[in-house]
């Protein structure tokens, strides 16, 4: 089972997204499912205190985005809590941007389109190249907004997702973008093989944290409300899609099975 974060615990100080993009991969492991996580590598991350490495049979591809190339560095570390292993995106044009203290989503904003399509390409580009299938992919934070439409409409012939199950974890708007993103990013997109018709109800919208949300619940196949205080018209969004639907809680926290079972529901084949 994959799990995709825009911020985990351990890597980044606590918070609620934080925080919740390292509890549910260890209730899914707890549940009886192997767990991977991918995260980006942001500059602040001490790669010496996490003992992250590069690994470099997974490196050396370039995306193209915007018509430049840029270097794909993949690097790992291994959750002491779980021992999962957690691989993380880095390049230098978008997540090495020492001495701030703010997150490269924050510092450099205007950034944000780009950074995000490189990073979806780059985790969809990476899980190839492990050779392991995962029955689903979890997304978590908006950075993570444009996986779904991603693997279904650009890798949605490939053999490793073709039966891959897309989650997409709703969560408060902490940290939202600060700005939509560039339109340009609808470019990219284009060019990438996503039409004007797999964007739905957001097309030539400003990409917001409200549109990107939207777009990623109509790409899913399900939905996990990762906590209490998510937008009503976000919730309701997802409600009206008539896709399975969890509401995370803390009896969940204490009964992994909750999970599991909501898990087994959308991997079962339809009749």
């Amino acid at each position: 089972m994959l799990f995709i974060s825009q911020e985990v615990t351990p890597y980044l100080p606590a918070s609620s997204l934080a925080d919740l993009s390292n509890t549910l991969p260890r209730l899914a492991q707890d549940a009886g499912y192997e767990v991977r996580l991918f995260m980006p590598k942001y500059g602040n991350i001490n790669e010496r205190r996490n003992q992250l490495h590069e690994v470099i049979r997974l490196s050396g591809m370039n995306i193209v985005i915007d018509d430049t190339d840029h270097p794909l560095v993949i690097k790992v570390a291994t959750m002491q809590s779980t021992r999962a292993q957690v691989y993380f995106i880095d390049n230098d044009d978008y997540f090495e941007r020492h001495p701030s203290s703010h997150l490269e989503t924050v510092s450099h904003a205007e950034e944000n389109g780009e950074r995000t399509v490189f990073f979806v390409r780059g985790v969809a580009e990476t899980t190839k190249k492990l050779r392991w299938d995962p029955v689903v992919i979890n997304c978590t934070g908006w950075i993570t907004a444009l996986t779904p439409v991603y693997l279904k409409r650009v890798y949605n012939d490939d053999p490793v997702f073709r039966k891959a199950k897309v989650v997409y974890i709703l969560t408060n708007n902490e940290p939202a973008p600060a700005e939509p993103l560039n339109p340009k990013t609808y470019k990219q997109m284009r060019t990438d093989g996503i039409t004007d018709r797999f964007l739905g109800s957001v097309k030539n919208k400003p990409m917001d944290f409200a549109n990107l949300n939207r777009l990623a619940i109509d790409h899913a196949d399900a939905i996990i409300v990762g906590h209490s205080d998510v937008d009503p018209e976000l919730v309701a969004y997802a409600e009206a899609s008539g896709k399975p639907l969890l509401r995370f809680s803390n009896e969940l926290s204490s009964n992994p099975s909750l999970l599991s079972e909501f898990y087994a529901n959308i991997l079962t084949p339809e009749k």
